[in-house]
């Protein structure tokens, strides 16, 4: 690839990335290659910076986004180097390094001020340093002051964010510390022993201190699980207590965060940061790497089949790449409504952690087993106390119910990347791209109210109250209980929700329950709307909008979609025990399972005390993986004073492998019915 044009993808172009046949350990070496190659014509003239594609900014300043764009590729190149492989651009980062932590050149990086973004890019530099002894050894005298000066003498006496950003500090002090430079013990065993305070036990990590609930993919792949994983391989024999205890705490969480990868490839999409896309795996490589012992009944051929099935899904997403073979800020396309206020064109490289399973070795059973599937071998569905999540396997997707947690500082679309009920594998979270009319606050999987007719919508971010409570078990003839997800909340001040998610079963594996008890003691109306999962609103023959129902095609809705223009068509609405679905790519809907006069539900169109069935025409680009989605939505009014009782019952298949078109709705007729113990609390 020649520097000065680097990689064009033209129409129809196909990413180099797209067409490596993944299989074994030599394929991802060549599988980062071809992540690596396209940045080439983007580095600055003296390999200090890398200036990706897209000219956005950041919360930072620019220099630091181009430090990005240079440190976060370090992740991959570092674990390729550090397994033996070998890459004919190592040259750039070395001389990166050398100027970009040079004071008098004039790509000089910077010195890291309080709670400074180069704080973050100084751990995949000190893991560089820490594996790849030819970055070190590069160096001449002068060199190593300034990289000692810059990445860790720099940082030990600035502030920082009381979260994971501590632990890039004890990598800016351990990749000096392998290389015999100046760094500080005290500074690096602080930084340990306070992070050990985030741990809430059973494996799980918080992302900060107490009062804080945040357990994302920051506990696990994109930083904490991930980086005392790579600790505890690096200073292992000089510190055998701590590193054991970073295993053990792996092994727990194994079992449970097993559960957010689905049989396809997918992870579960949650939380903040998911445009770092294929990171969310990268704990499941630092197992093998650190040398962890798996828990049964998990295999390496289980571990191996998560990670190189997950890279072979983002094979099959075409629309992740710039013209120039970069990636962007986005998920499955390029977007900045779901994007940080922290992500750079450079931050999506961050993806590079995945490629920790390319530092283990050869002959490990994570690359001599044959690749194996876990969902047989786990529980269909589980309750996980510490993320405040309830998992399921069942109905063709991976799932989770989530109650309580919430960032704890002003984020983007928070309600929708923490606050949603459910999260899917298959059809993932919705962020709005306006604040006006349910059609820009696209409520996938979200309850909306409005006290001004509909235009702005309050829905659940923090919760007075979020835990996982037990309910009598409402399958046939069966004993014990069931877990159940309870929340309070409050989207006004006089109105209170008591909100209770009820995971599917195995008589209806495509259906989970949502009961809302909303108490109105203010003296307007309001109105509800209540979201189903978002589902890609195309056609098949031509890429327009879904059609009504056509059985045969096995695609389409029910009602119909209305333009945003003509809401009062009456064909856009049904009664809400009817309820709304939509057919593309398999099918999602949502029925209203309390009493109700459905010809007068129909009528009011979601005006009236009973609840209308209908599909919102969400705005484009709304939908982490689908550019055009539609949601289908209950709507309903709730009077001044008044309290009702909403149980909403949400319907999903995905497609699959031999799974028909025609088989989608084959569950839509038969939703659970209410629980005994339900109709119990309703009658209290």
């Amino acid at each position: 690839m020649g520097s000065q044009t680097g990689l064009v993808l033209g129409y129809n172009g196909v990413h180099p990335f797209s067409k490596v046949r993944i299989t074994d350990r030599a394929s991802v070496q060549e599988l980062l290659r071809t992540l690596l190659d396209p940045l080439e014509p983007f580095f600055s003239p003296l390999k200090g910076r890398v200036r990706c594609p897209g000219a956005t900014a950041v919360r930072f300043d620019q220099t630091a986004s181009e430090v990005e764009g240079i440190c976060r590729p370090l992740w991959g190149l570092a674990c390729l180097l550090d397994g033996g492989g070998e890459y004919h651009g190592t040259q750039w980062w070395i001389d990166g390094i050398k100027s970009g932590t040079d004071p008098e050149s004039p790509e000089f990086w910077g010195f890291p001020r309080d709670n400074d973004q180069r704080m973050v890019e100084m751990c995949p530099l000190g893991y560089a340093l820490a594996v790849a002894p030819v970055i070190w050894q590069s160096l001449n005298e002068r060199e190593k002051t300034n990289v000692e000066n810059w990445l860790g003498n720099s940082i030990n006496e600035k502030n920082m964010p009381n979260t994971n950003w501590l632990w890039f500090r004890v990598f800016a002090n351990l990749g000096l510390k392998k290389n015999g430079g100046k760094f500080s013990q005290e500074r690096l065993d602080s930084d340990i022993e306070h992070l050990n305070t985030f741990y809430r036990g059973e494996g799980w990590s918080n992302d900060g201190p107490e009062g804080i609930h945040q357990m994302d993919y920051y506990s696990s792949s994109f930083a904490i699980h991930f980086l005392q994983l790579l600790y505890a391989k690096l200073a292992g024999k000089d510190e055998p207590e701590r590193a054991e205890e970073f295993r053990k705490r792996a092994q727990m969480a194994a079992l449970d965060l097993v559960h957010y990868y689905d049989k396809e490839g997918r992870s579960l999409p949650f939380g903040r940061s998911v445009g770092y896309r294929f990171a969310m795996v990268s704990f499941w490589g630092a197992l093998a790497y650190a040398g962890v012992d798996l828990p049964k009944p998990l295999t390496w051929g289980m571990v191996k089949g998560i990670v190189l099935r997950h890279l072979r899904w983002w094979q099959t997403q075409p629309d992740i790449w710039s013209p120039s073979g970069t990636l962007t800020i986005g998920y499955s396309y390029p977007n900045m409504y779901m994007a940080e206020n922290y992500n750079s064109p450079g931050s999506p490289y961050w993806a590079c952690l995945a490629f920790i399973c390319l530092a283990v070795p050869a002959d490990h059973p994570f690359w001599t087993s044959e690749e194996e599937y876990h969902g047989d071998v786990i529980p269909k569905v589980k309750a996980l106390k510490h993320p405040g999540h309830i998992m399921s396997y069942l109905g063709g997707h991976c799932m989770l119910l989530s109650s309580g947690q919430a960032c704890s500082y002003p984020m983007k679309g928070t309600h929708a990347k923490y606050g949603a009920f459910a999260y899917s594998s298959a059809y993932a979270y919705s962020v709005p791209p306006g604040l006006l009319t349910l059609e820009q606050y696209a409520l996938a999987s979200q309850l909306g109210l409005s006290d001004d007719g509909g235009e702005y919508w309050k829905t659940r971010r923090l919760s007075e109250y979020a835990g996982i409570e037990e309910r009598p078990s409402s399958a046939p003839e069966a004993s014990g209980s069931t877990p159940v997800l309870v929340s309070i909340w409050k989207p006004f001040p006089d109105v209170t929700i008591r909100t209770t998610l009820v995971p599917p079963s195995h008589e209806t594996p495509n259906w989970h329950l949502r009961i809302h008890r909303i108490e109105n003691t203010g003296s307007r109306t309001l109105k509800t709307a209540d979201g189903a999962f978002a589902i890609c609103n195309l056609r098949v023959p031509d890429g327009r909008y879904l059609d009504p129902y056509d059985a045969a095609k096995g695609e389409g809705t029910q009602p119909r979609i209305v333009g945003n223009y003509d809401l009062a068509t009456p064909e856009g609405w049904t009664s809400g025990a009817a309820g709304a679905f939509a057919v593309s790519k398999g099918a999602v809907g949502i029925k209203a399972l309390e009493p109700q006069d459905e010809g007068a539900a129909k009528e009011a169109q979601g005006e009236g005390r009973e609840r209308a069935a209908m599909l919102v025409n969400a705005d484009p680009n709304s939908n982490l993986v689908e550019s055009r989605t539609v949601i289908p939505t209950l709507q309903g009014t709730v009077r001044e004073g008044e309290t009702v009782w909403y149980v909403s019952a949400i319907y999903a298949k995905p497609p699959g492998k031999g799974v028909a078109k025609q088989s989608y709705l084959d569950g839509w007729d038969s939703p659970p019915e209410i629980p005994a113990w339900l109709k119990e609390e309703m009658a209290a």
